[in-house]
């Protein structure tokens, strides 16, 4: 990657939406250089794929988050990557990460209330080998997600209610 890509895959990164011609003004570049960059950024994996960031409080989807930390055994030879990558293979899962702290991997969830959360966590995640300890945090309002804000001047972006 030189300086153009790493502005390109910034621009994109803030709106995938830009359309090719005022990504090339804005980098000084034509356009086909714009396309021809960003196929070739995908091919690389470096550009994974195209997504928007939904306000799921507006939009009248019910969906519920969770962080759920998990101290792991790490797998002789292979370390934390064979569980994450079986963690990350769940619909459920959002994104799986290793971090540092007390706890080994970091698993973003959703599902359509904290019941079905609480199942997925006891069913499939606290029974697996090499997981020795799990902590479930329910998100209960999002202030920004991938970069953008999901509260404004509007009052916008309520917490979600629930009871126990």
């Amino acid at each position: 990657m030189d300086a153009t890509d790493t502005a390109l895959v910034r621009l994109l990164e803030e709106n995938s939406r830009i359309p090719a011609t005022e990504l090339a003004a804005m980098l000084s570049i034509p356009a086909e250089e714009v396309e021809e960059r960003i196929r070739a950024l995908q091919a690389e994996g470096i550009i994974r794929r195209f997504t928007a960031v939904v306000d799921r409080a507006r939009s009248g989807e019910a969906e519920v988050s969770a962080i759920i930390e998990l101290k792991v055994s790490p797998e002789r030879d292979h370390g934390y990557d064979r569980l994450a990558e079986r963690i990350a293979r769940f619909d459920e899962v959002r994104s799986v990460r290793l971090i540092t702290g007390t706890y080994d991997l970091h698993v973003l969830v959703t599902g359509r209330d904290m019941q079905e959360i609480a199942r997925f966590v006891s069913e499939h995640i606290a029974p697996m080998e090499r997981i020795r300890e799990t902590a479930t945090h329910i998100i209960m309002k999002s202030y920004k997600e991938n970069g953008a804000l999901m509260v404004g001047r509007d009052g916008g972006g309520d917490r979600q209610p629930f009871s126990f």
